[in-house]
């Protein structure tokens, strides 16, 4: 499997998603990606399928140590002594003493952040998670973040697709060695629908979203972790990790960036985006 590595996290480049997976699909796919090779399985407490995902784990054929979990807290759970309760819940649900990487779901209006990150470092300093992070944080809150945390952050975990220029922000924490990963990187089917990424798939002889995630890989600090429910779409997005994009096919992709491209910006929780 593929590796994004800085010089604080190495973490597989492809990972499954899990928003809106239940239940026994939950667990379903969890098992059927291990067993496709997948290593890295992204969930949130929001999800409500932490559970169901442990029991995927504990029922594949891989041990807890070779997966790279994350997980991420609600910011209705950020003031510090819930926080505690809400990593805890999350690591009974999911039937593990840690978790691999530990994100801040939201930024949240209403906690000092201060006391947030302090502590999201608590919890990695207890050995719960063993690397931290954040997620729709813009570079504002970002450097807001890096300079209150009293621990490295490792992860900002952001939408990114073809349509939507997170170039700036993706250049941004390169610099501060740390890893953008991509939700929502087929921009909800978008992308394996517009004619520039078929063209490019047709000349590889590969789908329009293989195309779309290895461009998302190409960057070299990024990550992605595409959602299906379909079997059968697990290996066809893992071999995007073996597909190499040239120049000037990235920067066509590129290309397809539109000021109106984002698609998830909930009222009451999204920033000042960049």
């Amino acid at each position: 499997m593929r590796s994004v590595e800085t010089a604080r996290l190495r973490m597989p480049a492809l990972g499954l998603g899990t928003f809106r997976l239940e239940g026994r699909e939950a667990e379903r796919m969890t098992r059927c990606a291990l067993a496709e090779g997948y290593r890295h399985i992204d969930t949130a407490q929001m999800y409500a399928n932490e559970k169901a995902i442990g029991a995927g784990l504990r029922r594949a054929e891989v041990p807890r140590d070779a997966v790279f979990v994350t997980t991420k807290i609600w910011p209705d759970r950020f003031a510090p002594a819930e926080f505690a309760r809400a990593v805890e819940e999350s690591l009974q649900d999911l039937g593990t003493d840690y978790v691999d990487l530990l994100l801040l779901h939201w930024p949240s209006q209403a906690v000092p952040l201060a006391d947030t990150l302090g502590a999201l470092a608590r919890a990695q300093e207890r050995g719960q998670a063993r690397h931290v992070g954040v997620s729709n944080f813009t570079r504002a809150l970002y450097r807001q973040a890096e300079d209150l945390c009293p621990v490295p952050l490792a992860v900002d975990q952001l939408e990114y697709h073809p349509f939507l220029d997170q170039r700036p922000l993706r250049q941004f924490l390169a610099e501060r060695d740390a890893v953008l990963t991509a939700y929502c990187p087929l921009a909800l089917g978008a992308a394996v629908r517009d004619p520039v990424i078929r063209e490019l798939a047709d000349a590889h002889g590969a789908t329009a979203g293989q195309v779309t995630l290895a461009w998302i890989l190409a960057a070299g600090n990024t990550a992605a972790i595409p959602k299906t429910a379909n079997p059968e779409r697990l290996g066809e997005n893992l071999r995007a990790t073996e597909l190499d994009l040239r120049a000037d096919e990235i920067a066509a992709i590129d290309g397809l960036a539109r000021p109106d491209g984002r698609i998830i910006s909930p009222a009451g929780l999204a920033p000042d985006w960049d």
